[in-house]
């Protein structure tokens, strides 16, 4: 996705409407959704390669041109003439949104062609140490997907959109955020007093066999399961909060870029959640640099 970001001031609310008028400042665009996830493990060292579907428009060769400069690599073989990229407006007076404005189409238009792309995906994904699937519920990401990536990927990491109801079974790490978790798990938010951590493990044991989940909590944390058992609850490293968008990307590119490199399931929750805490402290779409996470852990 693009993220584009309209800044300004309020003033004075207009004669037409009860609504306040902006007076534009300026105007940026960032790599979002999924491509966000690639602009973070680009700038924690990994090389990386994109894959999803975008635009033949504007906004996607605007999109092209963001992560290039990052030297993030996106197979033009995914590029649709049917679809537009998609895209998300924000309308920013100071550092609050006041508006959002979303182009897309449907779902059926993002999803892929395994027919033609099973061969090259298989590749991609032998070819990779680690493979993160970024779900943005958008229809790219289907069983067929995840279960040809789950034959031929050697790490297999996924941020799950549980609504969509899809097989999200035996990834080696999974790192949904509570409200995902409680879907995870088929339990409802009104069911009991405080977060049910030990059944939830369990639940999502059964329904998907994660090797490892990491549930982030916001301000309460992150929550370690593995194999089905609550292991630990490490409280948040976040020194202030200013943004939460983005920080889930920020946990999966920085956990799995650390188990990956054969880290144990604490250091890479502990690692990711330094880069998270960086993560809140920015407005906007951002990442975390190493500079800035050794910096955070001081």
């Amino acid at each position: 996705m693009l993220d584009r970001y309209v800044r300004g001031e309020v003033s004075r609310i207009s004669p037409e409407a009860p609504v306040p008028v902006l007076h534009v400042d300026g105007e940026d665009s960032v790599a979002g959704g999924a491509a966000n996830v690639g602009l973070n493990a680009a700038d924690l060292g990994a090389s990386v390669d994109l894959v999803g579907v975008f635009g033949q428009d504007e906004a996607g060769e605007r999109l092209l041109a963001l992560l290039a400069e990052k030297g993030i690599g996106c197979d033009p073989t995914f590029a649709s003439s049917q679809a537009p990229t998609i895209c998300k407006t924000r309308v920013m007076a100071g550092n609050q949104q006041i508006c959002r404005v979303d182009r897309e189409e449907s779902h059926q238009n993002y999803a892929p062609n395994l027919d033609a792309l099973s061969e090259l995906l298989a590749e991609k994904a032998q070819n990779a140490d680690a493979v993160i699937v970024s779900d943005y519920a958008k229809g790219f990401v289907n069983d067929e997907l995840l279960s040809l990536l789950r034959s031929e990927a050697k790490f297999l990491a996924v941020d799950p959109k549980p609504r969509r109801c899809l097989n999200y079974e035996s990834p080696d790490l999974m790192t949904p955020n509570k409200v995902e978790s409680l879907q995870l798990a088929g339990l409802e938010r009104g069911d009991f007093d405080e977060f049910p951590a030990d059944a939830i493990a369990a639940a999502i044991h059964d329904s998907h066999r994660p090797h490892r989940v990491a549930v982030t909590l916001g301000a309460d944390g992150m929550l370690l399961i593995e194999n089905g058992k609550v292991i630990q609850r490490i409280p948040t490293a976040a020194r202030e909060v200013f943004d939460v968008s983005g920080a889930g990307d920020t946990v999966i590119a920085a956990m799995t870029l650390a188990l990956a490199a054969k880290s144990t399931f604490e250091e890479a929750s502990a690692f990711a959640n330094l880069a998270a805490g960086v993560v809140v402290a920015k407005v906007g779409t951002a990442t975390a640099s190493p500079e800035e996470i050794l910096n955070a852990a001081q």
